[in-house]
């Protein structure tokens, strides 16, 4: 059988499904159930680097840090991060070891904690717009902001936010870890939550920034460094859409590089939060020598592989 390589970029739909079910069991739960898709994916064949979001797990580990302040230290930001990688990447990988289990395939799983590289001079540093933790009234915030040096900001009128910056990734640190122990046929989890975000002094030293990397944007960097043949985004829906949730909706079996760039520019089809930073990745990826993309659901990742459906996006 050849082996075939591929980056999986997996959404936070896959960890947390609903409001309801948000509970480390609630998310293992989930995490088996991609796990399951995965598996299936490697039994056809394919070695696999498996990127996931965190946004929703470090949001509750501050909550949780600030709510136990009185008492305990708060968690820095990028350590959260860390903490988060951690933690889901034992949720998948005891997952896929009782897959690979049950299947008969001879197989390891490792996480590997990633931290990745972003320029101190980004942009994204001046104009900080990721909200993360908790609502404040405007009296914390401003006392947030004063003695923490945090950047914040009213949101909507339901109270104040932190915002930290969202910077594109530049290097992922553990590349040549990742690397090995995918030539050594370890499947590996990895540039988890878009990587913790560090960046390096002027004698190379490394530290770490409060800031959010995109998971998608970190994925396709990965893929791009490793060579993968394909780069698969799993999100909650089973296709693309343009004109989403419009009555002129509609489903995109298949996209060019070009037609990406196009319905990308638009500025109409695709969300900001949503759907727009995932279309913009494969972009990234198929621009640096990428192969293909495919962007689906967890459970339709295996019928997407045989062409049945998904959005596929070549060059």
């Amino acid at each position: 059988m050849t082996k075939k390589l591929a980056v999986i970029a997996i959404g936070g739909n896959s960890l947390i499904k609903d409001k309801t079910h948000k509970s480390v069991q609630d998310q293992y739960q989930a995490a088996k159930e991609t796990a399951h898709h995965v598996a299936m994916m490697i039994k056809e064949g394919w070695d696999v680097a498996i990127g996931h979001g965190n946004g929703p797990q470090v949001g509750f580990i501050l909550r949780r840090s600030e709510l136990a302040a009185h008492e305990l230290h708060e968690v820095p930001l990028d350590v959260c991060g860390a903490d988060t990688q951690g933690a889901i990447g034992y949720a998948l990988q005891q997952n896929l070891y009782n897959e690979f289990r049950e299947m008969g395939i001879e197989k390891s799983v490792a996480t590997v904690v990633t931290q990745v590289e972003v320029s101190a001079t980004d942009p994204a540093f001046q104009n900080p717009g990721k909200p993360i933790g908790s609502f404040m009234d405007e009296a914390d915030a401003m006392r947030r902001k004063e003695n923490d040096g945090w950047d914040v900001v009213e949101d909507a009128g339901r109270g104040w936010r932190r915002v930290v910056a969202s910077p594109l990734p530049t290097r992922i640190v553990e590349e040549p870890a990742v690397k090995t122990l995918l030539e050594a046929g370890v499947a590996v989890i990895t540039v988890g939550g878009g990587g913790i975000p560090v960046v390096s002094d002027a004698d190379g030293n490394l530290k770490g920034t409060a800031a959010v990397i995109d998971k998608d944007f970190a994925s396709s960097l990965l893929a791009n460094r490793i060579n993968a043949d394909l780069f698969v985004i799993s999100t909650a829906v089973e296709k693309v859409a343009l004109n989403f949730g419009k009555p002129d909706e509609k489903w995109l079996d298949t996209m060019t590089l070009a037609e990406a760039r196009q319905y990308l520019a638009a500025g109409t089809h695709f969300a900001k939060g949503s759907m727009a930073p995932k279309i913009q990745a494969v972009i990234n990826y198929l621009e640096a020598g990428g192969k293909k993309a495919i962007i689906t659901n967890p459970q339709n990742i295996a019928r997407a592989l045989k062409g049945e459906t998904g959005t596929h996006i070549t060059a």
